[in-house]
């Protein structure tokens, strides 16, 4: 099941059932978030950001790819990691990864919460909540992902396995 003898079971191989039910979990994160108003290009960038800080390779690996099938720059891409140091993210790209960092980095501090209240003024209560829906998705993935030690593959520069 995995490339290593000594390595943890896939957990979505493992319980095929409970995996199918995440999947369908985030499909439903990601519709509702939609529809709550959140843009998909800021959906992506909250999935990529966690993924950065919780150093899922796998969900890095996916998410580094479909953020610029969203239509953010690549210069983006490669500045994620310093995003509050630059003007290039804009106010609610800047909210909703403010989102991402803090459902990430539990617990959640006292400054953590006053620029959590900033993100919801810029964001409103539906686009606040659904960022909020999509960093917990993703954390939950990233952490399936860590356990199971899912494995990246080599891609082209278009992304294609080789």
């Amino acid at each position: 099941m995995n490339v290593r003898e000594d390595a943890p079971p896939y957990l979505d191989k493992a319980s095929p059932e409970a995996w199918k039910e995440a999947g369908a979990f985030a499909a439903t994160v990601s519709q509702q978030a939609l529809r709550l108003g959140l843009d998909p290009a800021e959906a992506e960038l909250v999935k990529l950001r966690a993924s950065q800080l919780n150093g899922c390779l796998f969900c890095l690996d996916l998410h580094s790819r479909q953020p610029r099938r969203a239509g953010i720059t690549q210069q983006k891409l490669d500045i994620l990691p310093s995003w509050r140091d630059t003007p290039l993210f804009t106010d609610r790209e800047k909210a909703v990864l403010t989102i991402a960092e803090a459902a990430t980095r539990l617990p959640i501090s006292d400054e953590t919460r006053t620029e959590l209240a900033a993100a919801r003024a810029e964001l409103g209560d539906n686009v606040f909540a659904a960022a909020e829906w999509v960093a917990a998705a993703i954390n939950i993935f990233n952490r399936i992902s860590i356990l199971s030690e899912h494995p990246i593959h080599p891609r082209d520069a278009d992304g294609k396995l080789l």
